[in-house]
């Protein structure tokens, strides 16, 4: 059990994006500073680092809400090619229910026009059902 600003500034620093979340193999492009600000931006990239992901903090109020999102050619290969036309926000929310206890939610929203479907390993990837893996695995690095 961890406060708000402890779990905070673990899962809003990208670079623990690793060790944490199944099929995350390289961040990329962050900024010198932490914690990161309103306007920065960084790149993700997939198991076989070619699809890359081009992330913008649009939200960032310690310790209770951070906001990121991806517009564009999801997905894209390193010459910006290909991908997915589509945007992706992320929403990270922090409360206290009591001492000392954080509960952190995540929320995703893909929005994708019926031209451009998303494919399918796209949604094994960020499958709700790998929550629980993700939870425990910030648990784990905090008690490192």
């Amino acid at each position: 059990m961890y406060p708000n600003e402890v779990v905070y500034d673990f899962v809003t620093n990208p670079a623990n994006w690793t060790k944490t979340y199944p099929g995350r193999a390289h961040v990329g492009g962050l900024p010198d500073h932490l914690p990161l600000r309103i306007g920065d931006t960084w790149t993700e990239a997939g198991p076989d680092g070619d699809r890359i992901f081009s992330w913008h903090l649009a939200i960032a109020m310690r310790p209770t809400l951070w906001v990121f999102n991806s517009v564009g050619r999801l997905g894209h290969d390193r010459d910006g090619n290909g991908g997915m036309e589509a945007r992706i926000t992320v929403q990270y929310h922090f409360t206290q229910p009591g001492e000392g206890i954080t509960l952190f939610t995540r929320t995703m929203t893909i929005e994708a026009y019926k031209h451009a479907p998303l494919p399918d390993a796209f949604f094994r990837t960020v499958n709700p059902a790998n929550i629980d893996a993700y939870h425990a695995a910030i648990a784990r690095e905090l008690a490192m």
